[in-house]
């Protein structure tokens, strides 16, 4: 890239940081808005053709209108020199299959909410009605503060597009990771996105692709094919609920998965969300470091309101009322009498 020191009088390329089978990637400086960015050369052979120049530039325009914070976000595309070239944001940090490939499988606390943010990414995509169709841990950036964005949506399709035949490690993200209906040669659909999804959580779980082969041929059969080892097999830690989980999106049939990003994210949040609740309880306590508990004090006797004392002696209360009683029922006995005799009386 020695004879590309500038691109289109405005971008200042310096270091490579990286290279794959269908560009090269640049830390560069952008001197019209003074910022860094990064840059994706395509290979000569894809920027020579005419036909690809004008899909890619198509899938570079669909993906700069995606604005997430789980996804690169691309500031400009162009063609100089000879080169077909995408500008995108540095994103500092390394992609997710160097850190597999460093720190083998992870815990699922540590997995789960990368993966989450993947499906956060894609299923923006999916609802702009963009499909991914190179999901791969390679196309996910992690920064330091394990923020995950997904990169590179649409170039595989642009180069699948004209080139067909060419399945290898160029197109559809590897044969490690692109769908059943992919392998067979079908259009991919947001529910492919999700498998190849699944591929990548069954590999940052288990250290390893659920189907491994010499060949392409060979890869595409078992996709088709054959079912995954359990991943627990591979990692105790991965609960029955989650395997059931992993098993549903590696399904070969589409509608059998989780039909987008969105969808699997949501179940891996719940299941995530569960697990914690979970985890969270209080430690029970060995009987000879438990605190002694004092009984509870008796309650006071307010002192404005002392106890009541029993009242020794007669009732004279009662009695009185006793005796008023017996004088007026015995008042009105001569009053009866003198009624009785008056009506009775013959002399009226």
């Amino acid at each position: 890239m020695t004879n590309l020191p500038l691109l289109n009088n405005r971008y200042q390329m310096a270091e490579p940081l990286g290279t794959g089978g269908m560009a090269q990637v640049y830390r560069a400086r952008d001197l019209m808005l003074e910022r860094s960015v990064a840059i994706k050369v395509l290979r000569p052979d894809y920027s020579a053709d005419p036909e690809f120049q004008i899909l890619f530039r198509q899938e570079a325009r669909a993906a700069a209108n995606l604005s997430h914070p789980n996804i690169v976000t691309v500031h400009d595309f162009g063609f100089d020199q000879g080169q077909l070239f995408l500008v995108m944001e540095h994103v500092p940090g390394t992609n997710l299959k160097t850190m597999i490939e460093n720190l083998g499988k992870f815990s699922p606390e540590d997995a789960l909410p990368l993966i989450i943010q993947a499906c956060a990414g894609l299923g923006y995509a999916h609802r702009a009605g963009l499909v991914h169709c190179d999901v791969k841990p390679h196309n996910m950036l992690v920064t330091p503060d394990k923020r995950l964005k997904v990169t590179d949506f649409g170039i595989a399709r642009a180069i699948a597009a004209i080139n067909p035949e060419e399945n290898n490690d160029v197109v559809w993200g590897s044969p490690l990771y692109f769908s059943p209906e992919q392998a067979a040669g079908q259009a991919p659909s947001p529910a492919s996105d999700v498998y190849s999804l699944g591929v990548v959580l069954y590999e940052i779980l288990t250290g390893r692709p659920p189907f491994v082969a010499k060949t392409a041929e060979t890869l595409a059969r078992l996709h088709r094919e054959s079912q995954p080892l359990p991943p627990s097999q591979y990692n105790p830690q991965i609960t029955p609920e989650l395997e059931q989980i992993m098993l549903k999106v590696l399904a070969k049939e589409p509608a059998a998965r989780y039909r987008t990003a969105d969808q699997l994210g949501r179940v891996l949040m719940t299941f995530g969300n569960a697990r914690r609740a979970a985890e969270i309880s209080i430690p029970e306590a060995s009987p000879a470091a438990a605190p002694e508990i004092p009984a509870p004090l008796p309650e006071p006797i307010p002192a404005t309101e002392p106890s009541p004392q029993p009242t020794a002696g007669i009732d004279w209360v009662s009695v009185a009322l006793g005796l008023l009683a017996l004088l007026a029922v015995g008042g009105l006995i001569p009053w009866w009498i003198f009624v009785y005799m008056t009506w009775t009386s013959p002399i009226r």
